[in-house]
This record gives C-alpha cells, structure tokens and sequence, in this order.
C-alpha cells in the first residue's frame, strides 16, 4: 500500500469473517512475522490485519531525513492504512510499541475499537528504562550500536524470550534488518521513548495516556511475559489500575517475545478474548 508521502506499507490481509478485522501492532524490533502463529489459528474465523510499520519488516525503509519515524508518523501512517482499506471497527492485539501507536489512533474514537488484547505493551509514560536500551540512545554510539552491529535486533533474539528460538524462528526476526540501511527505524524508534518531559514526542504520549479513560468500558486482556527485562511487572500492575476489569493472563517464565515463549496458551487466551466478543 502506498501512503500519501509516497513510500509503501506492507501488511498482511488473511482470512474472512463477520466479525471487525483483528488488528495486530507490532513493536520492536520485530514486524509482522511477530504474529504468524496467531493468524494461523485465527484467520478460518476473523479478518486479520498486520501492517509493518514504516522502515520495519517489507515496508519500505527511508532515510531518516525523509521520514521523522516519530510516534506522531506512526500514528498517522495507521489511521491511513485503515483508511484505505475502509476499515471502520477493529479488535485491537498490541505488543511493544504497538501500543501507543494503536492507542494513539483511536485514542478520539473509542468506539471503532470493540476489545483489545494487551502483549508487554504501553501506551503511558514511564522513567522505567533498562540500561541497555539507553545505551542504544546515545547520539553517534547508539546509532553505531544499533545500526552498524546490529547490537539491538540481534540480541534481541536470545534476550526477548526463555526459550531459544528455533533457527527458522531467528533468522525470520532478524530478515529485515540486515544492513546499516535498513536497520534505520529499530534505531529511530529506541531514540523516540520519550523519557524527559522535552522530548518531541512526550506531548502526544502524554495526550494519549488521559485518553486511556475512554476505552474503560471495553474489553481488555492481557497475556503477559513475566520475565521481560523492559515490559516488567510494574507495567502490567499500571495497566491493571487503568483497567480494573481487566482479564490478565500472567506467564511467569515467559520474556518479551511472550508469543514465542508462551505461544501455545496466549494464543487460546486471546483466541476466547476475541470470541467472547464476537458473541
């Protein structure tokens, strides 16, 4: 799909069904291939909507002097791609960034959005920042880090799960981002986690967070890693005192890549979420 400032998205449309599509929103660094197992299981039952975000899995990948790869793009670039495809009412999933950009979407439309499935995600501020990810921050060494050794995607792969991934598993995480080129937003999107209340994108962080009100009569369910060295517990407590109806599915021995490490229970848990809705 090409968006109006020319560059293309890519996105995965699979399966059919009376229900509103199932939208799922990655983080990163990860894409689409993030969520293969879900459409899988879901897609004989429910339309499921996977977009890459700009510079992320197929998408096309800009400089950034031609993209600002900010929260505010992202957001935008979401509500054109519904847009286009003239979707109206979604069931939200969100994993990672996911979550502010998903939030930040709908956060004046509450009602296009009929339940959401929360995965290691936030969509409110925090000073809760591991020292390797601001390492990745730093001007000229976080971009050598991240772009030139790969030194944020790569470990990723051992340090987002409990489990070692398979070898098909790794290398279709790290497909992507092979090159200084295209590992371009992995970096930009670690320099975006507004952590100063002067960063550029804590104004619509913060807008988006008073906004999380609005989606309290909705249902909400989180499947939760607990063993994420960056999603941790103090995250899942917060979104438990937002949404205190909240059906959370905690799994203990679970990392950041909770999908991977607990694929086989947060799959039937988000399947039942989705369903009991649909009824």
């Amino acid at each position: 799909m090409q968006l109006q400032h020319g560059h293309r998205l890519h996105y995965l449309d699979e399966g059919e069904g009376e229900g509103a599509p199932i939208l799922m929103l990655h983080g990163n660094p990860t894409w689409s291939f993030l969520y293969r197992n879900l459409v899988l299981s879901l897609r004989q039952e429910a339309r499921c909507l996977v977009p890459d975000h700009l510079g992320c899995g197929l998408s096309d990948k800009p400089d950034h002097l031609d993209f600002p790869y900010d929260l505010a793009s992202h957001v935008e670039n979401l509500r054109e791609f519904l847009d286009q495809l003239d979707v109206d009412k979604v069931r939200l999933v969100l994993h990672d960034w996911g979550g502010a950009i998903g939030f930040g979407a709908f956060r004046d439309q509450p009602e296009r959005v009929e339940s959401i499935v929360l995965l290691n995600t936030a969509a409110f501020r925090s000073n809760l920042c591991p020292w390797r990810i601001k390492i990745c921050r730093i001007p000229w060494i976080g971009a050598l880090l991240v772009r030139g050794f790969n030194g944020f995607a790569g470990p990723a792969i051992h340090m987002a799960v409990t489990k070692p991934l398979s070898r098909a598993a790794r290398q279709g995480f790290l497909f992507p981002y092979d090159s200084w080129a295209n590992r371009v937003a992995v970096w930009r999107f670690v320099r975006d986690i507004p952590l100063s209340s002067s960063h550029s994108s804590m104004a619509l962080l913060t807008d988006i967070e008073d906004k999380l009100k609005h989606f309290q009569n909705h249902s909400v369910t989180a499947c939760w890693g607990g063993k994420d060295f960056c999603f941790n517990h103090e995250y899942l407590r917060k979104w438990n005192n937002i949404f205190p109806e909240m059906d959370a599915n905690l799994y203990s021995e679970a990392g950041h890549y909770v999908l991977e490490d607990a694929g086989k229970e947060a799959i039937q848990a988000i399947g039942d979420a989705l369903r009991n809705v649909e009824t």
